[in-house]
């Protein structure tokens, strides 16, 4: 009987990571690893939150999630990712020290020969990939290439990429900032995923409401939730009955309740906290209309791709977005979907009531859904990057 050869192993570094299964936060780094297990021994060393297991089996990735601190001061990465936390409490720079050394001792003790890395994000997960001194591909999902500026971090990301065997972004809007990091290494756009085929799909059975805007997101401020909110009493003018629900959690979720007390229109906004994300084909089948007013923070940052947008439009809800670069890579050829200015209230208002008034703009989404999946459907998007980490590991061995 001949013996198969064992798989090479894989060790995904990551910052965001789900706590458990079926978890709000985002969970694109582990749909992708739970992917590449059918071609590699997944090992993820992650972060540990309150509530998450040490050490788990989840979907055939084993997680490592690493203390970095007491269990009540764990909060560098929930509700807003790594940049929004540091910019807004200066003092969780003080848990950064132990957030970086504790990747790094517990990845270092996942390693076996012909170990590859896959290193989500630039700083702090590209720094730990580099320093382990196996080949590893870097990709960077925006919020590193964008919000953290300065002589020093431009330092350090070029330091990341200057040993990468390769690397890449989720959009071509990225492409520009990454090259000017390393000239000699090209990046390659390669978005994340969403699931397609068994969770984000259109169901007809559904009966789509008529007054229903949806926001699914982070409450940071890249999102432009408050432009929306802004946008709200002039769409209420023509359309008494909309309503507003805000599905997710962040940092700004407070303020950004008292806006809507502020302008008188909390009775038309519901503001539901975070779902799990198998709940939410329910709401994109039911919504009108999601909207996605993405716009650039005062920090730089800015949406790396909105993968929001097609989750939404793989059930078949049209959209309402802004022109940020990002957002071109999902727009293009894609029916159904609309862009106004990013950041101006005025014409997201309008533009919503316009695209109420159209007929048929749930049908046209349903025309560019094998477009969709041809570019993010997970399958296809999975084996894009597990060519790229075999070739990784052919040129380890």
């Amino acid at each position: 009987m001949t013996e198969h050869a064992p798989r090479a192993r894989l060790l995904v570094l990551a910052t965001t990571y789900p706590r458990w299964r079926d978890d709000h936060e985002p969970g694109f780094v582990h749909e992708l690893a739970r992917r590449l297990t059918r071609r590699f021994d997944v090992v993820a060393v992650v972060p540990h939150a309150k509530g998450s297991l040490a050490h788990e089996d989840l979907d055939g990735v084993r997680v490592v999630r690493y203390r970095y601190a007491p269990s009540r001061w764990e909060t560098l990465v929930q509700d807003g990712g790594v940049t929004t936390h540091l910019r807004r409490s200066p003092w969780k720079w003080a848990l950064v020290p132990g957030f970086f050394v504790m990747q790094w001792w517990h990845a270092r003790r996942c390693l076996t020969p012909g170990t590859i890395i896959h290193a989500h994000w630039i700083i702090l997960p590209g720094i730990v990939a580099r320093l382990l001194g196996r080949p590893y591909l870097v990709t960077s999902h925006g919020a590193d290439l964008f919000a953290l500026r300065g002589r020093l971090p431009t330092r350090i990301k070029r330091w990341v990429l200057g040993a990468a065997s390769a690397a890449t972004v989720v959009s071509r809007a990225m492409l520009g900032p990454a090259s000017a990091l390393r000239s000699d290494l090209l990046p390659r756009v390669a978005p994340m995923g969403v699931d397609l085929t068994s969770r984000f799909f259109p169901d007809p059975s559904v009966v789509r409401d008529t007054d229903h805007l949806l926001f699914v997101g982070r409450l940071v401020e890249k999102k432009g939730v408050d432009i929306l909110l802004a946008a709200m009493p002039v769409i209420l003018e023509k359309r008494p009955r909309m309503k507003l629900s805000i599905v997710g959690h962040g940092p700004l979720y407070g303020a950004l309740k008292e806006m809507a007390a502020r302008l008188g229109i909390a009775d038309a906004v519901t503001f539901t906290g975070p779902v799990p994300s198998t709940e939410l084909p329910a709401w994109y089948r039911r919504a009108s209309i999601f909207v996605a007013p993405f716009r650039q923070a005062r920090s730089g940052d800015q949406e790396g791709l909105g993968l929001v947008l097609v989750e939404a439009l793989g059930c078949g809800c049209p959209v309402m977005t802004t022109d940020i670069d990002a957002v071109s890579d999902v727009a293009e050829g894609m029916p159904g979907i609309t862009r106004v200015a990013a950041g101006d209230a005025a014409a997201l208002a309008q533009g919503i009531l316009s695209m109420l008034g159209e007929e048929g703009r749930a049908d046209a989404v349903h025309d560019g859904l094998p477009l969709l999946h041809d570019r993010f459907d997970w399958d296809r998007v999975a084996s894009r990057y597990g060519d790229m980490l075999d070739a990784l590991h052919g040129r380890s061995s």
